[in-house]
């Protein structure tokens, strides 16, 4: 994933958190935002209460992985954020990657196919 298409500044966090449309499952929180730009910008939250520090990488590694492998299945021009809940840190890549679907779809955020 570029750098031009993170999200990175606290500022652009809490503008998405404020007019959010947010959905959660399981694993994760999703929170969206239409923005101006004419490509999807991502942005990972995982908080210490899933774990020391190796362990949230991990998750951060494994959730960019899955965005990056689905997002051409993603409709674009939306600031998206995920946050990990604590169970996140014992799933697999593959749980993470269909909970990461199911948020896209249930925001109708999965391009027709």
């Amino acid at each position: 994933m570029k750098a031009i298409n993170r999200l990175k500044k606290n500022e652009d966090f809490r503008r998405v958190y404020e007019k959010k449309r947010s959905m959660a499952n399981k694993l994760l929180v999703i929170y969206v935002l239409k923005n101006e730009y004419g490509h999807n910008r991502i942005g990972f939250t995982v908080s210490k209460k899933v774990g020391k520090s190796v362990t949230r990488n991990r998750v951060k590694r494994l959730l960019r992985e899955s965005y990056r492998l689905n997002e051409k299945k993603i409709l674009q021009g939306y600031d998206i954020i995920f946050v990990a809940r604590n169970t996140t840190s014992k799933a697999s890549y593959r749980e993470i990657e269909s909970a990461m679907l199911h948020l896209f779809r249930r925001m109708k955020l999965t391009k027709r196919s």
